[in-house]
């Protein structure tokens, strides 16, 4: 009988202490994971801003091709990517579409970031020299209103998140669009 007191008694369960020291390591660890998850998303959401801005000009740039129409590209608001379709030389022109950066991403120069490998230039959010019109010609070349060749760069932040900054850049005579992170010290090719 006293045998089988003895094994009822070691196996009734952990002590208070135990329970306590468990719970204690499993917040610990559950709080670096969601500390972990924040940053995570951060760089979700300007990932996804930079794919979205890269996504809406090779939109327009595939519909220039085929539609044998300049598609302009507008950047409104600070966080609109709108494309226009120039139906004939003149002023009729058809707003095809319109897409906003989610995630609190805006067209933003963040102070100390330099500009992209490709050194198209960095002296505005939206930086194409002195254009005022950015469009895809016909034969899926960058070009401004004039039709010469256009180079630039669209640079993209979450504001008061430093490593959120990315750039979208354009070739203009190929079209040819890059993604790049900044992560603190140097851009990367997305």
């Amino acid at each position: 009988m006293q045998i089988l007191l003895k094994r009822a008694r070691s196996q009734a369960g952990v002590t208070l202490l135990e329970a306590m020291v468990s719970m204690s390591i499993m917040g610990i660890v559950a709080s670096m994971a969601a500390a972990n998850m924040t940053e995570a998303r951060r760089v979700i959401q300007s990932d996804n801003a930079m794919r979205a801005v890269m996504a809406e000009l090779n939109s327009a740039r595939d519909m220039a091709v085929m539609q044998r129409r300049n598609m302009e590209v507008q950047f409104v608001g600070g966080n609109w990517v709108r494309v226009v379709r120039h139906e004939a030389p003149g002023i009729v022109t058809t707003i095809v579409r319109s897409v906003a950066l989610e995630g609190n991403a805006a067209f933003s120069l963040v102070p100390g970031v330099p500009d992209t490998p490709d050194a198209f230039g960095n002296g505005a959010a939206v930086a194409f020299g002195v254009a005022q019109t950015v469009m895809f010609g016909t034969d899926g070349s960058l070009i401004d209103g004039n039709g010469n060749p256009l180079n630039g760069t669209i640079f993209l932040a979450i504001a008061s998140q430093p490593k959120s900054v990315r750039a979208v850049t354009v070739l203009g005579t190929t079209g040819r669009i890059r993604g790049y992170r900044w992560f603190g010290t140097a851009w990367n090719r997305v």
